[in-house]
């Protein structure tokens, strides 16, 4: 390696990395994303603990989690973080107002947590790492990385078990708190154990990927694909036209 190369090769690392981590932001909704998960359940435990009221608590949650989609839609943003908060939210609605049990709000958040872990430690052992199907289209490299791409797919599957590792962590802290700890405490854990692990697994993400090959877009390879045939097309007339206009002469 000459003096000129590493310039040349830190700036290309550079690049992988800024592109890994704006595709991540992409992906898990950056800070506006977090806001989106945490406030909701803040809003619910705060009412909660101040007047006890199952129903306006619950309600404000509700409330609050609508308009941070319709807040989306004026801005024309992408809503499948908003909306997925308020799928969650309405979940938790139903299942406190059907039980009378305002830790039940918070019951259907944990049941996807841990399925969700689950999810990422089952489909690592598959051979098909849930980080990968999520990053692959916003990294435009869909599914070559499972095989072209073997080091990439390792990262994928580190991150996998990473993600899937902090999940069960996280639920292994809270399940035992739904049945032993009451409603405002619970309430409290589980609002701030939302950030850390999220941001904890993101992190590992990006050191796992940062250090793994490039992706394949698989994208431009087709784009150039056609773009050759189009010009072998275009070749392949001009030949043929060349070739009448001398029979013709």
């Amino acid at each position: 390696m000459t003096s000129l190369d590493k310039p040349t090769e830190d700036t290309q690392q550079d690049d992988a990395r800024a592109v890994t981590e704006a595709a991540l932001f992409e992906a898990f909704g950056g800070v506006r994303g977090m806001v989106e998960t945490v406030m909701p359940g803040l809003l619910f435990v705060t009412i909660f603990t101040i007047n006890k009221d199952l129903h306006m608590a619950a309600i404000a949650a509700l409330v609050v989690s609508v308009i941070l989609v319709v807040v989306r839609l004026a801005m024309k943003d992408t809503v499948k973080h908003a909306f997925s908060g308020v799928f969650g939210v309405a979940f938790g609605v139903v299942f406190a107002m059907m039980t009378g049990n305002a830790k039940d709000f918070y019951l259907p958040g944990m049941l996807y947590t841990l399925g969700l872990g689950l999810a990422y430690i089952v489909t690592t052992l598959c051979g098909v790492p849930l980080i990968g199907l999520i990053l692959g289209p916003v990294f435009k490299e869909n599914l070559s990385w499972r095989t072209r791409n073997p080091g990439r797919k390792a990262a994928y599957a580190k991150a996998s078990y990473a993600w899937g590792l902090i999940l069960l962590a996280k639920c292994a802290i809270l399940f035992p708190l739904y049945w032993w700890a009451d409603t405002t405490q619970f309430g409290w854990v589980l609002v701030a154990l939302k950030i850390p692990p999220f941001l904890l697994a993101v992190w590992l993400t990006w050191v796992f990927l940062a250090k793994a090959p490039a992706p394949i877009d698989v994208f431009a390879e087709l784009e150039a694909k056609e773009k050759a045939e189009e010009e072998r097309k275009a070749a392949a007339a001009a030949d043929a036209n060349g070739g009448r206009h001398r029979r013709e002469d």
